[in-house]
């Protein structure tokens, strides 16, 4: 006994000193960590802080109480004498758990602004659907036929745009994934087809391009296109009906309708002349033209260009920024810009897929695919 007696007071002793060693350093290190806090923990933690450090720097209170009126200096007296006699080694260690709980909980709350969890919405194969910041992102995702558009494809873009304009998020985000943003209609959806099935292709492909460009007529929320690479055919003329088009200055417009022997959708054949004027339409829905990025932006097709290097930093900086924005309000100013002229846009879009579903009954339609099948084949 008399051995232990002599033994544990040795140890104690030691191990006090090597704690008093460390507490000393990590005071010091608190110190500095409180003097990089970005938010104020605010006014009943301050005191905390100021009567731990002078307790653990001068010991209990040994100041003068304030008079009455000084509030502050009084709340500060007050914080200190209330510490009593705790040791100055107990109050450099509650002083360096308090300001690390502080960092802690600020760096937590950091993480979880700039990293929120990404939801993923299940059953689609063609596109990839998420959720992150109040945005709804729709992303065309057959990167290896650089994203061209099959029947599927097409049903499975409608359902998300039906569940994203349902949704909690703010806006909604269509773009590619991979180098081309879509290369358009997928022409296997034609050659696919046998002599007999012709007349039902057409009339089916009819119903559903009426069904996929109604979609985005009636889309109750700001529709923004990011455009990151190439875009042809029917992603181009549906560009028309977004709210904002942000293009990668690798980006380009065409639409080779009458190269195909076809005619104009997506309501370009209105809204087209209305965006860039009659002449340069023309030369892009009857001649083919194909646009830069800084071309369509110049015609008032894209909203803005931005560099490809910076282009998805710069542009989703700036999506989460209207994310941010008051839901509502911009829902409803959205469908009163489109309320205007959506009853000439359905009629639009009705007359567009009627003329379209006798083109791909054309002889001079048929020819024209298979002249381009012919073309790629020989490259």
């Amino acid at each position: 006994r008399q051995a232990q007696a002599v033994c544990i007071p040795a140890i104690h002793l030691h191990m006090t000193a090597a704690t008093m060693q460390v507490s000393q350093k990590d005071f010091e290190k608190a110190q500095e960590q409180l003097k990089l806090l970005e938010k104020d923990p605010g006014n009943e933690t301050k005191l905390k802080l100021y009567a731990l450090f002078k307790q653990a720097t001068e010991g209990p209170c040994n100041a003068p109480k304030p008079g009455m009126l000084d509030f502050v200096k009084k709340a500060k007296w007050d914080a200190w004498n209330s510490l009593g006699n705790l040791s100055q080694d107990n109050a450099r260690q509650k002083y360096t758990e308090l300001v690390s709980s502080l960092v802690s909980a600020e760096s937590a709350g950091q993480k979880k602004d700039s990293s929120p969890e990404e939801t993923r919405h299940d059953g689609y194969e063609t596109i990839l659907v998420t959720t992150k910041n109040n945005i709804t992102k729709i992303m065309f995702n057959r990167p290896d036929k650089k994203n061209a558009i099959n029947h599927k494809m097409y049903r499975e873009i409608i359902k998300a745009l039906e569940e994203a304009g349902k949704d909690d998020s703010t806006i909604a985000v269509i773009t590619g994934n991979g180098d081309y943003y879509s290369s358009g209609n997928d022409l296997n959806n034609f050659t696919d087809t046998q002599p007999s099935e012709m007349e039902k292709m057409a009339k089916d492909g009819a119903v559903l391009l009426k069904e996929f460009v109604g979609h985005f007529i009636d889309f109750p929320k700001p529709l923004i296109a990011v455009v990151n690479g190439p875009a042809i055919g029917i992603c181009v003329t549906v560009l028309g009906l977004c709210d904002i088009v942000y293009a990668s200055d690798r980006a380009t417009f065409h639409s080779p309708f009458s190269q195909l022997g076809q005619s104009p959708e997506g309501c370009s054949s209105y809204l087209f002349p209305k965006i860039m004027g009659s002449a340069k339409a023309n030369e892009i829905l009857l001649f083919n033209k194909k646009l830069t990025a800084a071309e369509a932006c110049a015609q008032g097709l894209v909203t803005e260009v931005f560099p490809d290097s910076t282009f998805q930093k710069e542009v989703w900086a700036r999506l989460e920024a209207y994310a941010s924005l008051p839901k509502n309000s911009l829902a409803v100013s959205k469908q009163l810009l489109r309320s205007m002229e959506k009853e000439k846009l359905h009629a639009v879009n009705s007359k567009e897929c009627e003329v379209l579903k006798e083109r791909w009954l054309s002889d001079e339609c048929v020819n024209a695919i298979v002249s381009f099948f012919q073309k790629k084949s020989k490259l």
